[in-house]
């Protein structure tokens, strides 16, 4: 299986007027306007605003052109960073992800020696292990106020031959302990009809037992049964609760769209896959921003979430009117674990001229 650049729906976006701001100016505003529209204190706002420009890498201070000057895989345009909400629980839980673009240092924000996972897993997606290059880096940040900032590190499989991804993948759940979960979970994948392949390997990065191991496959060509059916390799799923939501978000089709992704998230002690979460490419199913911010309501509204922030959320990230929008409101994910609300909101910001060129292989 061929890897390649991103998907991407074929149409043009309204860009963003970013030409000529610093990326960390430019990313510190949107982050400020999901405060603003999250109701979140404005001291709070301000602080983890103040905070998230010095996490962020090197990149931050360069000029935003007219094309990436090192596309990043993160978004179909090449933009390095998109954002993000999780509706569970009293407070949204507010993030933002970005592309370290090949910088070496992990995180200046964290000790990697000493958290649960990092310090015991991270040479093996390099080439100093053998690999046919070091695995694209992103790193996350997550804050549910009033809580402190969460770290979580993404590497990118997708350019990798698929034999190097299970090997890495394997050793890497070898060395943290999750090798049983792991054995079947891939079992339990690999019977499921349909063809996908793995994309990304991650990690909290954070001590405690609730730091999670997740590993993330692309679906080609699924129906919204077979998503339900890779969930179900969780120990924690609730299928009759997913095909329900799964529904809303793509207007009772069947299919699900163009490379849906499923989550497979694995915790120490556990012999099995504990939670699933399954991501949904809202403009390959609504004909625009607007009605995907209609059925991803509606489908908060289900879950006994307001979604009223949500509505004021994406209309402050809008770059135009929302009916006038299409890509903003990129993925929609959800995890039937038990947990009402589960819902994950994520915005991509288009920003440069044009499209980067899907490979044809």
């Amino acid at each position: 299986m061929t890897s390649r650049l991103p998907w991407f729906p074929e149409y043009i976006r309204e860009n963003y007027p970013a030409r000529g701001r610093l990326f960390g100016d430019f990313l510190g505003g949107l982050w400020a306007a999901a405060c603003e529209a999250l109701e979140i204190p404005v001291d709070q706002a301000v602080r983890t605003t103040r905070m998230l420009r010095g996490l962020l890498p090197s990149w931050s201070g360069d000029p935003i052109g007219i094309k990436p000057a090192r596309p990043s895989y993160v978004a179909g345009d090449g933009f390095p960073a998109e954002l993000s909400v999780n509706w569970s629980g009293d407070h949204p839980e507010l993030r933002l992800l970005f592309d370290t673009l090949g910088e070496e240092d992990p995180d200046p924000a964290v000790d990697t020696g000493e958290t649960r996972y990092w310090g015991r897993i991270h040479e093996l997606f390099t080439a100093r292990a053998g690999r046919p290059s070091t695995a694209p880096l992103w790193h996350s940040v997550a804050w549910r106020p009033p809580s402190r900032i969460v770290h979580k590190s993404y590497f990118g499989l997708y350019e990798w031959p698929l034999s190097h991804r299970y090997a890495a993948v394997g050793e890497a759940m070898d060395r943290l302990g999750l090798t049983p979960a792991w054995d079947d979970a891939r079992r339990r994948v690999e019977d499921a009809v349909g063809e996908r392949e793995i994309e990304f390997f991650a990690v909290d990065v954070a001590e405690g037992a609730d730091a999670r191991v997740k590993i993330y496959y692309r679906n080609h060509n699924a129906d919204v049964a077979e998503l339900n059916r890779i969930a179900a390799v969780a120990q924690r799923h609730d299928s009759a609760a997913a095909a329900a939501a799964y529904r809303v978000l793509t207007g009772d089709r069947e299919g699900a769209g163009e490379a849906a992704l499923s989550c497979l998230a694995f915790r120490s002690g556990l012999d099995r896959a504990a939670e699933a979460t399954t991501y949904l490419r809202l403009p390959a199913l609504a004909s625009g921003d607007a009605e995907a911010v209609d059925r991803t309501a509606a489908l908060l509204a289900g879950e006994g979430v307001d979604p009223g922030r949500f509505r004021a959320l994406a209309a402050a990230l809008a770059p135009g009117p929302l009916a006038e929008s299409r890509g903003l409101l990129e993925l929609v994910s959800h995890r039937a674990a038990g947990r009402r609300g589960d819902v994950t909101t994520y915005f991509r910001f288009p920003v440069f001229d044009q499209l980067v060129p899907v490979d044809p292989a």
